[in-house]
C-alpha cells in the first residue's frame, strides 16, 4: 500500500479510509440487524468489491429475498469481477477496518466486525454527502443483511470464489 501523500487524487477520494470505514460500518450493522451476530472478519472483505464497484453494485437485488447463488448466476459479470476486487481492494479494506476501529466505529475482536450503535454519528456524516456517497451505504446495508442470510462464512466465501 502506498502511503497517502503518494496516493492519486482519485485513490484518496474514492479509497479513502473514512468512506470505506462508513461503508463497512453500514454493512457490519445490518448483518448483526438480520439476525446473526456480528460480521465475520472475512466476509468484511466482500462488501467493498461488491458495494465500491458500480456495475457491481448497480446489479445487486434490491432486496434480500434473492438469494446469493440466485444472484451470481444472472449476474455471471460477479462471479468475474468480485474475487479481483477482493483482491485489489483487500489493503484498503484492511485500511477502513484499522481506520474504524481507531475512530470507534466499530470492534474487531474476537475474529468478526462488530458495529458500535453510534448511528447518529453515521447518518449525520452520510447525510452531509453526496448522492453516489448515500447509495453506497444504503446498499451496504443490504450486502450485510444479504450475507448474513446467505449462509455460514466458508459457504458465503466459496459462492464468491473468493478464499479467507
Amino acid at each position: 500500500m502506498t502511503t497517502w501523500s503518494t496516493r492519486s487524487p482519485e485513490e484518496r477520494a474514492l479509497l479513502n479510509p473514512g468512506f470505506c470505514s462508513l461503508v463497512l460500518w453500514s454493512a457490519s450493522s445490518a448483518y448483526a440487524n438480520g439476525g446473526r451476530n456480528s460480521m465475520p472478519f472475512d466476509v468484511a472483505f466482500l462488501v467493498l468489491p461488491l458495494v465500491l464497484h458500480k456495475e457491481v453494485r448497480d446489479s445487486l437485488p434490491r432486496t434480500v429475498a434473492t438469494s446469493v447463488p440466485v444472484w451470481l448466476a444472472e449476474n455471471p459479470h460477479a462471479r468475474v469481477r468480485v474475487p479481483s476486487l477482493a483482491k485489489t481492494l483487500l489493503p484498503f479494506t484492511r485500511e477502513a477496518l484499522v481506520f474504524g476501529g481507531v475512530n470507534h466505529l466499530f470492534d474487531l475482536s474476537g475474529g468478526v466486525v462488530r458495529a458500535f450503535n453510534d448511528r447518529r454519528r453515521v447518518v449525520a456524516a452520510a447525510g452531509e454527502s453526496s448522492p453516489e456517497v448515500r447509495t453506497c451505504v444504503s446498499r451496504a446495508s443490504l450486502v450485510g443483511k444479504w450475507l448474513g442470510a446467505a449462509g455460514s462464512p466458508e459457504t458465503v466465501m466459496a459462492l464468491f470464489g473468493v478464499r479467507p
